[in-house]
């Protein structure tokens, strides 16, 4: 399949959102609490002027999808841009299209569109801050096959949640990643 036929299969933003289970509460309480900043929205609005169109490659399960995608969709609506959520589970074919270092079905990944259906740039699944929390998280956990491992993960997946859904300055970076990979990539 063709990006745009990947993007034309892709489930709209809202119809996402209401079909979450998992994280819906944490991702619409950072979509309903995070800002653009002022003095980003006529960088944005120059984006619009390249008709880009988003794939996100999510699941609801997952925490950095919790994360990013309000941020996302915070960031396309200033530079309207059309977002379409494409579950990776059942869609292997395209999550295989994008690992993460080659191996990882890591999400979520951002896959940005123009109006031709041509992948642009790409984002994901994580802003280097973000995956630098995550990296030093995990290296305090005990090895897989440790009898502890599961509940130190359980634990650590709390850490992260609760930092996640609350700490403004890992929302900050995950916009400015976003912006940053639109700008250098779109406008320059």
């Amino acid at each position: 399949m063709t990006l745009q036929e990947w993007f034309n299969k892709g489930m709209s933003s809202s119809e996402y959102l209401e079909y979450m289970k998992t994280h819906r509460e944490n991702t619409l309480s950072i979509l309903n609490k995070f800002t653009i900043p002022e003095e980003d929205k006529d960088v944005l609005k120059s984006l619009a002027d390249h008709s880009l169109r988003v794939i996100a490659l999510t699941e609801d399960w997952c925490g950095d999808a919790m994360l990013n995608i309000p941020i996302l969709l915070k960031l396309a609506e200033e530079a309207d841009m059309e977002v379409k959520m494409i579950l990776r589970d059942e869609n292997l074919e395209l999550m295989d299209q994008y690992l993460t270092n080659g191996t990882s079905r890591a999400i979520p990944i951002f896959i940005f569109i123009d109006g031709e259906g041509e992948e642009k740039t790409v984002w994901g699944p994580r802003a280097p801050m973000v995956k630098k929390i995550v990296d030093d998280e995990r290296a305090k956990l005990p090895p897989k096959d440790h009898e502890e491992f599961p509940e130190k993960q359980k634990e650590m997946i709390e850490r992260l949640t609760s930092q996640y859904t609350s700490d403004k300055t890992i929302w900050n970076e995950v916009y400015e990643s976003l912006k940053t990979t639109l700008v250098q990539k779109i406008l320059m």
